[in-house]
């Protein structure tokens, strides 16, 4: 009789939730996790995001640059050609036009049910870093820590290459 009590103690701990603190944080985005996903159109507007990423990381930003448009003619309503957008235009000459990407982003991942906790420290960083560029490191600063935040690994730095975008 006395094990009752202490089985129910134990069965009510495996039940519990761990709390935010304490429970893993999701894996940041990687827009390489989505290439097989959607109708072909969609598949396709990956594709040439992917090929547009890998050319910046080699160092290519024209020929990158020419990949995120390919990649919003095929399919304009893709949210990940925006943030690629987004943050290729932050490691360029014009920082401050990533704001506009990064507000279309968003604007289609929350249209889509597709805003998540993954995609969610690269909206944020992005949005610090580019405020950190035009010269509002106030602004900057609060979005930049909530990055660091949701996703140490790839945001430890205030920066999003490439590759940790790929």
């Amino acid at each position: 009789m006395r094990a009752l009590p202490l089985l129910a103690a134990l069965a009510l701990l495996a039940c519990a939730r761990l709390p935010a603190s304490v429970a893993p944080a999701p894996q940041p985005l990687r827009l390489s996790d989505l290439a097989d996903e959607g109708d072909a159109e969609r598949r396709t507007s990956m594709r040439l995001v992917l090929q547009g990423l890998d050319a910046d990381a080699d160092g290519r930003p024209e020929l990158a640059l020419g990949g995120y448009q390919s990649a919003l003619r095929v399919d304009p309503s893709n949210p990940y050609a925006y943030l690629a957008l987004a943050r290729h235009h932050l490691h360029g000459a014009s920082p401050e036009r990533a704001l506009s990407f990064l507000d279309q982003a968003s604007a289609l991942l929350a249209a889509q049910g597709a805003l998540s906790p993954r995609v969610e420290p690269h909206l944020e960083g992005l949005r610090g870093a580019a405020l950190l560029a035009g010269g509002r490191s106030a602004e900057a600063r609060p979005h930049l820590a909530r990055a660091r935040t949701l996703a140490p690994q790839a945001w430890n730095d205030g920066s999003l290459s490439a590759r940790e975008l790929r």
